[in-house]
């Protein structure tokens, strides 16, 4: 009985799209990217973004994909498999590790979001009439130990229950509830946007562009944004792939995944942008837009009340995907490399993801004081993972692919599932080898780069 006997699996093609689309989609789609296209000049970022997707964003996810599936193994398990050298199960352990630590602080910002669900509900943005008052009221809560540490640990448990289940009754089964539920609500959110009386300012700033407020940053940005937002570097794709059978179409789910994420980047964009240039709210306001100017943006709308709460749950729900998937990646290492059961990997995880979060909730009250480098704890952990790791976790994935495992045998795998794909085009071969070899590793090095200041 080999691996692919023994292993668990997805139960259907939909699942998996929708599980791996559901770890792409968090907290990067729905709160990161709209500011960030807001600091960069709106449509003219939103169409270098989708370039840098489909340059950098789908060849990665497509050798993480692959890896998983042919080895049938988490990321360590995979460079093990596949070769004898000693630094590339170094690779796969550096994801582990910057999963299981992004998982951690991750959910802090994710407990944010899932007390606002109450602070929505609970009318408190009625008492807000611009900005300054609501991020005064988010300052004083996250100040709350009590309050940040309650929210992570709810936050926490909600992500365990869904991996604690397996990946058909758990994760499959949570994606297949969570992402429609999710994509129903932003176009509840989208709808209500356009409809108010001021909305097509927002969609002229998402839509139509303007270059002159585009430089070099905006590029580097741009890169970032499409390299973050899916989930790459940190081995969960990777370790999605390694629940498929030699049947699935590699590209075409990838090519899914890419279009689901990208999509509901837009989606959130325009819900956001006509509400907030509706009710004459700053575009640019930075992090602080969706704690800070949010909250005004639905006091001023009509019926804002209801799609406030809307908002914190869809938010919630894109966070709680990711988690889970940040979750899986340490539970699947600890089931093939230590024998654990799931149930144990989940428990004792679970519980230090919570515990090693705690200093990251900490960070904005009892412990804002306390520095690393210069940095709070929760910056500094961000700072780690996400300017260092995870560039170089997906760069050494495109050299290891491109160069280390032999292109013969990637291709060979590659076609498994998707003869016919290459039969109809054969070029697509020729455009994935020069994207991963040459164009998607220098790409991530800019991303890297610019991450750690260098420019």
């Amino acid at each position: 009985m080999n691996n692919f006997d023994k292993r668990e699996k997805w139960g259907s093609k939909i699942g998996f799209v929708l599980a791996a689309a559901g770890s792409a989609i968090g907290l990067g789609n729905i709160w990161k990217f709209p500011y960030v296209a807001g600091e960069n000049g709106g449509a003219a970022f939103f169409i270098i973004y989708i370039i840098c997707v489909f340059l950098i964003g789908l060849p990665v996810i497509i050798a993480e994909i692959l890896l998983g599936r042919t080895t049938q193994r988490n990321p360590v398990g995979a460079f093990k498999s596949l070769t004898n050298s000693r630094l590339w199960p170094f690779v796969g352990a550096m994801g582990v590790f910057v999963g299981f630590l992004i998982l951690s602080y991750y959910s802090v910002v994710a407990g944010w979001s899932l007390g606002y669900i109450y602070e929505s509900a609970s009318g408190v943005f009625y008492s807000f009439d611009n900005p300054k008052l609501a991020g005064g009221h988010f300052n004083k809560l996250i100040s709350n130990a009590t309050w940040g540490v309650s929210m992570l640990a709810i936050f926490v448990i909600l992500s365990m229950f869904f991996v604690y289940a397996g990946v058909q009754k758990g994760i499959e089964k949570g994606s297949k509830i969570l992402m429609p539920v999710l994509f129903l609500l932003l176009l509840i959110v989208m709808i209500r946007g356009i409809t108010l009386e001021g909305s097509q300012k927002g969609l002229e700033f998402l839509f139509e562009p303007d270059w002159s407020k585009v430089n070099a940053i905006t590029f580097l940005e741009a890169l970032g944004q499409a390299f973050f937002s899916l989930s790459l570097g940190m081995g969960a794709m990777l370790t999605y792939g390694s629940y498929l059978s030699k049947e699935d179409n590699i590209p075409k789910s990838s090519l899914q995944i890419v279009i689901l994420d990208t999509l509901i980047a837009i989606i959130a964009g325009v819900a956001i942008f006509t509400a907030v240039f509706a009710t004459g709210q700053n575009a640019a306001e930075g992090p602080g837009l969706i704690f800070h100017t949010l909250p005004i943006v639905f006091n001023k709308m009509p019926g804002g009340y209801f799609i406030g709460v809307i908002f914190f749950v869809l938010l919630t729900i894109a966070a709680l995907t990711s988690a889970i998937s940040l979750l899986e990646v340490v539970t699947a290492y600890f089931i093939d490399e230590k024998k654990w059961s799931r149930h144990k990997a989940v428990i004792v995880f679970g519980i230090l993801a919570f515990l090693v979060g705690i200093p990251s909730a900490l960070s904005f009250n009892v412990l804002s004081e306390t520095k690393i480098l210069g940095l709070n704890f929760f910056d500094f952990a961000d700072y780690i993972s996400s300017n260092i790791m995870l560039p170089l976790g997906g760069f050494f994935i495109a050299i290891f692919v491109g160069y280390k495992w032999g292109f013969d045998k990637v291709i060979s795998e590659l076609k498994n599932g998707s003869e016919n794909l290459f039969e109809k085009h054969l070029w697509t071969i020729s455009v994935w080898k020069i994207l991963i070899k040459f164009i998607s590793p220098i790409l991530i090095l800019l991303v890297l780069l610019h991450s750690i200041g260098i420019f």
